[in-house]
């Protein structure tokens, strides 16, 4: 057991002195691998505050089915029932026409001529189903549903979920679909790019060292006592890379609420991803270090194997 301890030591020693002595080449690996990680941590985020703006603002909206003033209770109760059936449907809200009056009054309570005339006529207002949906991508199932001819012939007008507010949601949404797509090929790209100079890195180094590696396997070192310090070296790569991704980012929220003094970037909540990024910054530091680690790893173990014509066991 001691003897492997030893050798671990020796091993991770040699890795740290060949980082030191290839600083230079490992500039350019570590640069493309901290834009790597970067993206990767910044596309999580974004992903997150999109999920959450998409959310407050699913919240906030309805689908108001205004029912004609000849409609039976049981006819109301009927359809109340159906609607719950459907699988988007997340709650319903039925209110008589003095509810919707009434609702009406608050929601302009600052128009004194628009009160002044719902006061000298009698209430105009429909019986109104609202109902709130799981996920507005998947509004046409609950617009097909109302525009069946037995459920159209209860309303009085066509459902108010249209117009600006369903066009503003579904460029939210197919924002957010766009842009995480983008995340993903731009994450696998940088990280393909990242894995060949980190493989080019360890293979200028073997280059380099390519004597002194001759003369430990005539002496009869072992694969992995060879290989070892190659692959520490890259783990180092990793292990910085994810430290300075997660130093830029926290810096780029700082800039962005301190400086800058910025709530909002576009569909982008910075109040938001700022205080997601606060609340897993230590889960966060642990998948950059996982990923760094692993990347520079496998890169560093496929560059050995192949140059150095190891036998795998």
């Amino acid at each position: 057991m001691k003897r492997k301890l030893i050798t671990f030591w020796r091993v991770v020693h040699t890795g740290i002195l060949n980082f030191m002595r290839n600083v230079t080449l490992a500039v350019a690996a570590i640069a493309v691998m901290v834009v790597t990680l970067t993206i990767v941590l910044f596309s999580l985020i974004t992903n997150a505050t999109f999920a959450n703006t998409i959310t407050q603002i699913t919240s906030k909206i309805d689908i108001s089915v205004f029912l004609k003033d000849s409609d039976t209770p049981d006819q109301t109760k009927q359809l109340i029932t159906q609607l719950k059936k459907l699988p988007n449907v997340k709650s319903i809200q039925y209110l008589t026409k003095e509810q919707a009056l009434r609702q009406y009054e608050q929601q302009n309570a600052g128009n004194q001529n628009l009160q002044q005339a719902i006061n000298e006529t009698s209430n105009p207002l429909p019986a109104t189903i609202l109902i709130k949906p799981y996920d507005l991508n998947k509004i046409q199932d609950i617009k097909n549903f109302l525009t069946k001819p037995s459920v159209a012939a209860l309303q009085a007008d066509q459902p108010s979920y249209s117009g600006d507010r369903e066009i503003a949601i579904n460029r939210i949404t197919h924002a957010t679909d766009v842009l995480r797509k983008i995340g993903i090929v731009t994450v696998v790209v940088f990280a393909v790019v990242c894995a060949l100079i980190i493989f080019n890195t360890i293979q200028m180094a073997i280059f380099n060292r390519r004597d002194e590696i001759g003369i430990m396997r005539l002496l009869g070192a072992s694969t992995s006592y060879i290989r070892g310090p190659f692959i520490v070296e890259s783990v180092i790569y990793g292990i910085l890379s994810a430290v300075f991704s997660i130093l830029i980012v926290n810096s780029a929220f700082l800039a962005s609420s301190g400086t800058l003094q910025a709530t909002s970037l576009g569909l982008l909540d910075i109040n938001y991803a700022n205080q997601y990024f606060d609340m897993h910054f230590w889960q966060f530091l642990a998948l950059q270090l996982m990923l760094g680690i692993v990347l520079g790893a496998v890169s560093a173990t496929i560059a050995t194997r192949r140059y150095l014509k190891f036998k795998t066991k």
